[in-house]
């Protein structure tokens, strides 16, 4: 699911995340933390005799939601204030060239 979410959906999407956070700790993260109600059951190798797995899986899902939407939005925030502040992105110029020259006037690797 991971590196689906790493390859494919962030092809369609279109967004820009060169380390694969999102498709990897994201996804990771919020498809580890639904199946906790199901591992977490006796019949699954769990250790809860009469949990109720399915209702278990829906507060799995509804606090991992929350979450997402909290990170998400504070994210967005923060992001906003950075972008404001000093910016996000260098100029395609600086990419261009090379982040070592073009902000610490020198090389990072002589090959």
């Amino acid at each position: 699911i991971c590196f689906l979410a790493s390859t494919t959906l962030k092809r369609i999407l279109g967004y820009d995340d060169s380390l694969d956070v999102f498709g990897v700790h994201g996804v990771g993260g919020f498809v580890g933390t639904v199946l906790a109600g199901l591992f977490g059951a006796a019949a699954f190798g769990g250790n809860q005799i009469d949990l109720a797995i399915g209702n278990q899986m829906g507060l799995q899902f509804l606090a991992a939601l929350i979450t997402a939407t909290w990170a998400g939005v504070a994210s967005y925030v923060l992001l906003k204030i950075t972008d404001n502040m000093v910016g996000l992105r260098v100029t395609e110029e600086d990419e261009a060239t090379g982040l070592d020259i073009s902000l610490h006037e020198e090389r990072g690797y002589n090959l």
